[in-house]
């Protein structure tokens, strides 16, 4: 369905056509097919996971032109493309195809019937829409959509000084949190990478449309859903006691689309940096903590926490590097230094209210550099500066109010 609307306004763009309706789409691909005798299974299923997959033909291609009028934020978007068959099947029910959630505990569904459930929770509220996903391992998953109370998962708040903390991200290990904990690097995809590659191999020799060759599909498909189940579980664990532990949480804004492209690819993708910050953001917006974004440009790594100079290893060498000694005297761990740079950074953000953006929305946020009158409030704690300037950093065990 979704390819059939894909083509129909293929055909009347190139015809130079008006650009067709999601209703005259669902006239003529739904209620008008379904008589033809090519198209007659349609009846088989509800009309209403039909009419989703026009729904979501019809987003694609207004989110295609809202990138073109640059009304959409991020990379510019092309067209929908007809969508391939994958291993990976969903359908979508809503209210009007009168699904319903049963005494005993079995979903029912419109064409389908009563089908047994293994709840992994209980529903807070009656469901809106319910998501049928069929994985290519052949499990089924339903997906409830449902309101929850805005207040359900806040926790108390943490009072401590030392309740916040930096994190820095890195593949040698996966994250440095503050007083120099350490958050190893799982590698899950490393570890079954040669398990994955001999069922790859053993799918390759199977001829095409061979039973056997189903099987073998299959096992490949079971180790990849197993390092994504390990993945996911293991994020939102770390997560978890990430916001439960930190009344303050403040992360580097890593590119990661762009770090995803280079020689260290493959590790980049096992760790899932995106993934990360993407549920570490909203489960701290959840649980009503302070979360903070530091520009991705600011030189936490190449700054000495201590006296503020920019004196740390840089370029492509300096990656190496994971130990060095400052002009001052210091000696620095490497990750240890850019998490406290980041929290102080993370801090100064959250004072000054720009915590909302990820970099401040463009506006010159930074403290006075020399020569030119400052931005910092008189008696307020300075920090260091990307122009690397010393100024005085916060004394330990000071108070520092945030904004929940």
């Amino acid at each position: 369905m979704f390819n059939d609307a894909v083509a129909a306004r293929k055909h009347a763009h190139a015809e130079g056509l008006p650009h067709p309706s999601t209703a005259a789409l669902s006239k003529a691909l739904i209620t008008a097919a379904k008589c033809t005798p090519e198209r007659a299974w349609l009846g088989e299923v509800s009309a209403v996971v039909l009419q989703q997959a026009l729904a979501d033909a019809d987003r694609a291609y207004q989110n295609f032109f809202a990138s073109l009028k640059g009304k959409r934020a991020g990379a510019r978007m092309g067209p929908p493309r007809f969508k391939r068959r994958v291993g990976a099947q969903s359908i979508r029910f809503t209210r009007n195809a009168k699904f319903s959630v049963l005494d005993n505990g079995r979903l029912r569904l419109p064409k389908i019937g009563d089908m047994r459930v293994v709840w992994s929770r209980e529903l807070p509220s009656a469901p809106s829409s319910v998501t049928v996903v069929k994985t290519p391992t052949g499990k089924y998953y339903a997906s409830f959509v449902v309101a929850v109370d805005d207040g359900a998962d806040l926790l108390e708040p943490l009072a401590a000084p030392e309740a916040e903390t930096g994190i820095d991200l890195g593949l040698k290990d996966f994250a440095v949190l503050r007083g120099g904990k350490v958050i190893e690097n799982p590698k899950f995809f490393r570890r079954l990478e040669r398990k994955l590659g001999k069922s790859q191999r053993v799918l390759a020799r199977k001829a095409k449309g061979s039973a056997n060759r189903a099987k073998a599909r299959i096992r490949v498909a079971k180790v990849h859903e197993r390092i994504k189940d390990a993945r996911s579980d293991w994020v939102d664990k770390q997560v978890k006691t990430i916001v439960a532990e930190n009344q303050g949480i403040y992360v580097e804004d890593l590119n990661v689309k762009g770090l995803s492209r280079g020689g260290h690819a493959k590790s980049m993708h096992d760790a899932s940096f995106g993934m990360f910050l993407v549920r570490l953001e909203s489960k701290a917006a959840r649980a009503g903590r302070t979360f903070a974004r530091v520009d991705r440009f600011f030189p936490s790594t190449r700054l000495c926490s201590l006296c503020g100079v920019l004196d740390g290893p840089s370029g492509i060498e300096g990656l190496k590097v994971r130990s060095w000694v400052c002009g001052c005297g210091a000696v620095h761990d490497r990750d240890q230094n850019a998490e406290i740079n980041i929290r102080r950074e993370g801090r100064r953000l959250v004072a000054e209210g720009h915590s909302d953006t990820r970099n401040a929305s463009g506006q010159d946020v930074r403290p006075g550099r020399p020569g030119r009158p400052g931005n910092t409030r008189e008696g307020q704690n300075e920090e260091p500066t990307r122009s690397g300037t010393a100024q005085a950093a916060p004394e330990p065990g000071t108070t520092v109010l945030l904004r929940r």
